[in-house]
């Protein structure tokens, strides 16, 4: 009677009432497993809904043999509601099965269920969610895959103003994803996944997105990656497109360090002692991030006249264009830059300077942005990608993997029931 009484409260069916429950040894044969079975039937003068359309029908006939519908475990113990399926005549599609409101169509978990395991598999990997509640690796798959389907059809794209586009490497031999995230000022939340980095795969995003709401887009972080900035510039002409800093940064520190890893090479063959070994964290870090022995170190090679000591300067003198509010004095400090680093005849220097000239008024963005908006965000959401990958050691298939991503980082609404199970 309590059984029943905890079911009428935390998920009540209209139109069918608990019967009759019993506590019977594990249908799966385990030694010293029980699970609780709960008998449904449907409230008198319910009519059957047709599985096809929904309209309800009169009752054709009645199953002998009941359904199991597993639910949600109580006390340890396994928990499935027991129903006789009924079919119904439709007048549009003729007899079919009746849809019943607890799981959707041949499914046999209960929805409550499904639900149950996604936000649990939010916290765990899905196989250690299949292995604790018993289920198996599919049935935790399918129930995060009907949540997302959820909310993906549920939740709302209007309001977005500013997006974060990047591409995320997956699995091996340079295989990405193309990821758009919102990084407005409502919390971060990725909207689209899709397969490699081509325009197409961005495209998809606006297709999806529709015209209004990407003319209603102000601003766009991106990497300078040059598929993304040719979609960009032909779907969101209206929207500033900013570069991101940290992206700027990292193309500066890998020719930084390409100088250094050929200067070391050449010094190694012409026979000189090898003062820029160990030296690679020492001229990429921040002075302030140094350990005592790195600074150390990096004071001791500043003595010498070296080709990485020049570039290493040029990068600390870099750093001070973040320091500008203006841009227009920012341009004007940008270019000195260039001069400066064109001048100092190291290839990788120049090499760097040609990107930033390409790309100087999608740098300056930034400044125009009030300094407001970066990629900085999109870059903390692909370090959780890639905890995913990790937490489940890694997925089968593109489409679990979209699943998992948009379960994860999606902030997608949730199927309304009356009472949360967890």
């Amino acid at each position: 009677m309590l059984v029943k009484t905890l079911l009428n409260r935390c998920h009540p069916i209209k139109g069918f009432v608990y019967d009759t429950d019993r506590l019977v040894p594990s249908p799966d044969g385990a030694q010293g497993t029980y699970e609780l079975q709960v008998v449904v039937r449907p409230r008198g003068g319910n009519r059957a809904c047709c599985g096809k359309c929904g309209r309800t029908g009169s009752t054709y006939d009645t199953s002998r043999k009941p359904r199991r519908f597993a639910f949600i475990p109580l006390w340890g113990f396994a928990v499935a509601l027991l129903y006789c399926m009924r079919r119904v005549k439709c007048e549009v599609c003729g007899v079919t099965t009746e849809q019943v409101p607890w799981a959707d169509g041949k499914n046999q978990t209960c929805n409550v269920y499904r639900a149950f395991l996604a936000r649990w598999a939010k916290r765990l990997s899905w196989e250690e969610v299949a292995r604790v509640f018993g289920v198996g690796w599919g049935v935790v798959y399918r129930s995060v895959q009907w949540v997302v389907a959820y909310g993906l059809a549920h939740r709302s794209l209007d309001g977005v103003e500013s997006i974060g586009i990047d591409e995320v490497a997956v699995w091996k031999g340079h295989k990405y994803l193309t990821v758009v995230y919102d990084i407005g000022k409502g919390g971060a939340r990725l909207l689209w996944v899709a397969k490699d980095r081509t325009e197409d795969s961005l495209r998809g995003f606006f297709d999806a997105l529709g015209k209004k709401r990407s003319d209603a887009i102000k601003y766009v972080a991106s990497d300078m990656w040059q598929p993304y900035l040719t979609v960009i510039a032909e779907r969101t002409k209206q929207a500033l497109n900013v570069l991101d800093r940290f992206h700027v940064a990292k193309l500066l520190n890998k020719a930084v360090d390409e100088v250094r890893r050929r200067e070391s090479k050449q010094m190694a063959a012409d026979g000189y002692v090898p003062i820029l070994k160990r030296t690679r964290w020492c001229f990429l870090k921040r002075p302030t991030n140094l350990t005592s022995n790195q600074a150390a170190k990096l004071a001791d090679v500043l003595q010498y006249n070296l080709r990485t000591v020049r570039a290493y300067l040029l990068k600390e003198a870099f750093d001070a264009l973040w320091q500008y509010t203006s841009p227009w004095w920012a341009g004007w400090f940008l270019d000195r830059w260039c001069t400066r680093a064109m001048r100092s005849r190291l290839e990788p220097m120049k090499t760097f300077v040609g990107t930033l000239r390409t790309h100087r008024e999608l740098l300056l963005n930034w400044f125009r942005a009030k300094k407001q908006i970066s990629n900085g965000i999109a870059e903390a959401m692909n370090c959780n990608v890639k905890l995913a990958l990790r937490k489940a050691r890694g997925f089968r298939s593109l489409k679990a993997l979209e699943v998992a991503l948009y379960h994860q980082l999606g902030n997608l609404p949730e199927p309304v029931a009356i009472h949360r199970f967890c």
